[in-house]
């Protein structure tokens, strides 16, 4: 059954009155907004055999905020009513005190969709996805005799937003998104080892749940458990690390996105605060972070203030030109907005957030950096990490890597870390391939206890002396 459209206007509260208690809201303020929200989420998990969740859930709600100077006033509730939108303009207001504030332009205009507004959930019913988990099951164990269990999801939502400006002006947006994901685990001579895969995007789940899309998931997933059945210790030690193109994109988003986000650099905490127009990486580095990929995880065709998304050149041939900004960060700062303001969802404040974030190819081939490695490892898939943006250090953890002496890639390696600082890192880039990829769509990203999805790529890279933390003697 079709759900009806999110209508909040038509069915729970008066534009007109919605728009007069914005704006008595704002009334002395800079800038300020009424976002108003929909979404609804399913996940199904098949694990060792049998359904291990099986949820649903549904939330709508608004968020009012007035924005004066630095400070900002924010209020939401669950309940779109003129009671409760009155009781959020008081709340509000404690912001905005004595008022003097100049109100904002309002943001630029877009006609543009990136990806569709069909509810993904209803590519299919519960019965049909619970029989392909079924079958991903079987089809995944009669890969490897090896194979001792297997986990399998599918995921979807739905998220409708409407963002009410005081100008007068409504901006709209329905925002679908769709994964699908597997894991196993071998065992062999007492061994067991994990390998997982995956991905999905702004689009439906119909393409993900095809036979030709999950079982080249599958086998992905399981090449992965196989490789790390094989893998031995990783050294430990000062090397020069090759990346792999795609999804290793992560440690980038981290050790250096961060740290290009407004907020952190007008506070002057990020380790790039204050380096505008000076050499932060080496030649031929050139970051982006662009929302308005078409159905990629991280697109956005309007941010969660109203303002249409953008193509931002962060870093230009190493030399750092700009910082991700939302409306309030822009302002204070005397910039343009990028439209990067990011919200998890009506309850939460928006703020300087990632996109999808990259680096350009280059011109060297793959197979060439690899060949001129003598002594290193080649990493291509990375788990969890951890970053201080104040001085760019990082941990990452590799959940594929392999060693390389002398141009030739060996025997895959367990337990690898790589340490080292985001800016040291961007200037010790030796060499850039001609591959560049974004990954499969898996990226999500944490900031200040706010979640929201992103996505990351980035060319093969070669990194000289980076710290690899192993066990090996």
């Amino acid at each position: 059954m079709t759900t009806p459209r999110f209508a909040p206007f038509d069915t729970l509260i008066d534009r007109d009155q919605a728009l007069g208690l914005l704006r008595e809201a704002v009334a002395g303020a800079d800038d300020g907004e009424l976002f108003l929200e929909r979404k609804r989420s399913e996940s199904l998990v098949f694990d060792d055999g049998r359904v291990k969740v099986s949820s649903y859930d549904a939330a709508e709600g608004f968020g009012l905020r007035a924005v004066r100077g630095e400070v900002a006033g924010y209020a939401h509730s669950t309940e779109i009513s003129e009671s409760a939108l009155r009781r959020a303009v008081a709340t509000a207001r404690i912001a905005v005190g004595d008022g003097g504030g100049i109100a904002a332009d309002a943001p630029r205009g877009s006609n543009r969709q990136l990806y569709t507004d069909a509810d993904p959930m209803a590519d299919a019913p519960f019965a049909a996805k619970l029989d392909i988990l079924r079958e991903i099951d079987a089809f995944s164990r009669g890969l490897d005799a090896r194979v001792v269990q297997v986990s399998a999801t599918i995921a979807a939502s739905h998220q409708e937003v409407f963002i009410l400006r005081p100008e007068g002006g409504l901006v709209a947006d329905t925002r679908p998104m769709a994964r699908l994901n597997v894991s196993v685990i071998v065992e062999h001579g007492g061994r067991r080892e994990s390998g997982s895969f995956g991905g999905g995007g702004r689009f439906g789940l119909a393409g993900l749940l095809e036979p030709a899309h999950w079982q080249g998931v599958a086998r992905e997933a399981l090449r992965i458990a196989q490789v790390n059945l094989d893998a031995v210790p990783a050294p430990a030690g000062a090397f020069d690390v090759v990346l792999g193109p795609g999804w290793p994109g992560i440690l980038l988003h981290e050790a250096v996105g961060h740290g290009l986000e407004g907020d952190f650099n007008r506070k002057q905490t990020s380790a790039f605060s204050g380096l505008i127009g000076q050499q932060v990486a080496a030649k031929g580095v050139t970051v982006v972070d662009d929302g308005t990929l078409p159905d990629r995880r991280g697109s956005i065709s309007v941010d969660d203030e109203g303002t249409a998304s953008g193509r931002t050149v962060l870093i230009e041939d190493g030399i750092l030109v700009g910082y991700m900004q939302d409306r309030q960060n822009a302002r204070l700062m005397g910039v343009a907005p990028t439209g990067n303001g990011r919200r998890e969802s009506y309850a939460h404040i928006p703020m300087p957030r990632m996109t999808n974030t990259y680096m350009l190819a280059g011109n060297a081939e793959p197979g060439d950096i690899i060949a001129g490695l003598k002594d290193g490892i080649y990493a291509v898939g990375f788990g969890g990490g951890q970053v201080d943006i104040t001085n760019g250090k990082f941990v990452f953890s590799c959940t594929e890597a392999y060693r390389v002496k002398n141009g030739v890639i060996g025997a895959p390696v367990k337990g690898a870390t790589l340490i080292g600082d985001g800016p040291a890192a961007m200037r010790q880039i030796r060499a850039i391939g001609n591959d560049m990829a974004l990954d499969p769509g898996v990226g999500s990203c944490g900031k200040a206890g706010q979640w929201v999805p992103v996505g990351v790529g980035q060319p093969t890279l070669l990194i000289g002396g980076l710290t690899v933390g192993g066990s090996a003697a």
